[in-house]
Parts: C-alpha cells; sequence; structure tokens
C-alpha cells in the first residue's frame, strides 16, 4: 500500500511567516514537525503569506500564483493589517469570505479541513503601548468577530490563539525582538491547537 503524505498550504502575513524569526519557528513548521513526532507523514508547509499584507493583498497574491490544485489542510490567518491600516471592516469581511472560498476550494471542497485562526491581539504588546492599546483591542475584537461568523457560516474550524497571547505584553519571552510579532514559544503554543486539530481528522 502506498503511504500517503499530506499536504498543508498556509495563507496569511508576518503571524504566518514567523517574522523576525527562521521560517521553522513558525507556526506552519511547527504544526508539520508536532504531526511528524505522531508518526503523521507530512510534507514542509507550502506558505502565501508575507509581512504586512492585508486581506485584499493575499487575495490578489492567489489570484496570480500557481498552486497545486488541492490540499489535505489549509490554515488561514489574515486581516490584522487591515486594522492596522484603519481599512474598513466591511472591506475585510469581503475580502475575507472571498479567502475563505479559495482556501475551501484548495482543501477540495472540504471545509472542516480548513482552519481559520483568530487574528492576534497586539493592543497586547509593548510596541502598541503608546497607540491606544484599549482601541485597537477593541478593533481586533470586531474583526475576530466578522472572520469567526465567516468560518462558521461556511462551516470550518475556527481556532482561538487571541486569548492567551495577551501575557505577550508582560512576558517577553513570548514576543520577538521587535516588541510586535511572537517568538517560537508563542508560535509554539498556535502550533499545538493546529495540530490537535489536525490530529483528530486523521
Amino acid at each position: 500500500m502506498t503511504r500517503h503524505t499530506h499536504t498543508y498550504l498556509a495563507l496569511g502575513d508576518s503571524y504566518t511567516i514567523g517574522e523576525s524569526l527562521p521560517l521553522y519557528d513558525s507556526f506552519p513548521y511547527q504544526t508539520v514537525q508536532l504531526l511528524r513526532s505522531k508518526g503523521l507523514h507530512f510534507n514542509a508547509p507550502e506558505i502565501v503569506a508575507r509581512t504586512s499584507w492585508t486581506t485584499f493583498e493575499l487575495a490578489e497574491k492567489l489570484l496570480h500564483t500557481k498552486l497545486s490544485a488541492t490540499y489535505d489542510f489549509v490554515t488561514l490567518l489574515i486581516g490584522v493589517n487591515n486594522q492596522y491600516r484603519k481599512l474598513p471592516i466591511e472591506d475585510c469581511k469581503n475580502d475575507f469570505e472571498f479567502l475563505l472560498k479559495k482556501a475551501i476550494q484548495f482543501s477540495g471542497e472540504k471545509p472542516r479541513h480548513v482552519l481559520v485562526l483568530s487574528l492576534s491581539d497586539w493592543g497586547n504588546t509593548p510596541y502598541a503601548t503608546k497607540k491606544n492599546p484599549v482601541h485597537i483591542s477593541s478593533e481586533i475584537a470586531q474583526f475576530n468577530a466578522v472572520n469567526k461568523d465567516l468560518a462558521n457560516k461556511y462551516k470550518t474550524q475556527y481556532i482561538d490563539i487571541t486569548k492567551g497571547a495577551v501575557a505577550g505584553k508582560t512576558d517577553a519571552s513570548l514576543l520577538a525582538d521587535d516588541g510586535l510579532h511572537y517568538s517560537a514559544i508563542e508560535y509554539a503554543r498556535w502550533a499545538s491547537l493546529v495540530a490537535e486539530t489536525i490530529e483528530k481528522m486523521l
């Protein structure tokens, strides 16, 4: 019997590539390593993400990038830069819905194999100290409500990574040197949640 090696597509922005860290410390790579440690066979993740991308910029990239027709699993983590640039939440909603449909298409029309991650609340980082952290956190919560509603509408998985990340304001070990992005320790927590969800489906 031929052994199936699973494929994984990660769509996002700086929090997907692990800005300021080696790529292997990013949550998609740590996810694959966790799954491999369980005896599951996975290729290295294919990542379509870039620092500062908004939902629109990710959508534009996908429209002009040739990828495999399908993947066994897809993660989607995007939208924080829409909030950072003060772009209308309604535009983000429309773009995110498009991206979610694309993610489902990439999954071979298996919505449960698409994992939407909530947006990290950068209001709880040292970088936000002089930028009205309370307002940032409030807006991130609004964006997350939109993303969660769409994930439920399309019956995909939804993983809340936001709540645990609040410790970044007081625990420097969870942060990268820029005081905005996260360390391998925090991404390991995200990876554990993603790997656990995927493992249950295999």
